[in-house]
């Protein structure tokens, strides 16, 4: 079936989603502060100013989106680098994103550098996620969807490319060529010895270190 009237080549839509899961070498684009981008009156010349945000690589090649001395999300927060801001208290901060993969593509993300789920306080991430019911009703109603995604890409074989907490809010309709619940085929959980060693190993962590998230993992890249 083709693509509907006015909908991205498949070509570029699949570039699109490359470009959320596969880290961008590309210098970042001359940064303003945040009210002069508020302030552009058209599409291609807030384009023109606008830091992409899967891409935190600088062009020096320092403080790459790994984690270094660059991070955009938090030249967004300081108001350093430009973004187009839809909600914002004391702990965090909702854009749009910059490549956005549906109309109203948005990012929530604290106001403080955390490079990961497990680095982010608690307190941290229940007032993010205290602010999907708001923002998610907001956004759907805006862009006349009835639906959205919320994604995290924690960790760099998750499809992580900027080491700065963040979840996507990503407005969903049926005609969006995007992925679907059933995308992948599943095959039902085995109720063998491996799975019984596995949620007992699971279980053995959570109580041995309950408040420790970040001994979970081997592999969380270093904040700065």
């Amino acid at each position: 079936m083709p693509p509907p009237s006015g909908s991205p080549a498949p070509e570029r839509r699949l570039a699109v989603l490359l470009s959320h899961f596969r880290p961008c070498r590309e210098a970042p684009r001359a940064t303003t502060r945040l009210a002069s981008v508020e302030r552009h009156g058209t599409a291609a010349e807030a384009e023109a100013g606008l830091a992409a945000s899967p891409c935190a690589a600088a062009g020096s090649g320092e403080g790459e989106s790994s984690g270094g001395g660059y991070c955009v999300f938090c030249n967004i927060a300081a108001g350093a680098a430009p973004a187009f801001k839809l909600y914002e208290d004391d702990v965090c901060l909702c854009i749009l994103d910059a490549k956005p993969l549906t109309t109203g593509h948005s990012l929530i993300i604290p106001k403080s550098h955390y490079p990961s789920l497990q680095t982010t306080p608690p307190t941290v991430l229940a007032a993010i996620c205290s602010k999907l019911p708001l923002l998610g009703a907001a956004i759907m109603k805006a862009t006349q969807c009835d639906a959205f995604n919320v994604l995290i890409n924690n960790g760099e074989k998750a499809g992580q490319v900027i080491f700065h907490t963040h979840v996507h809010i990503i407005p969903r309709s049926k005609d969006d060529n995007l992925w679907s619940s059933e995308t992948y085929s599943r095959s039902p959980i085995s109720h063998d010895q491996e799975t019984k060693n596995l949620v007992s190993s699971i279980k053995e962590v959570l109580s041995s270190s309950p408040e420790d998230y970040s001994a979970a993992t081997s592999s969380t890249p270093k904040g700065f």
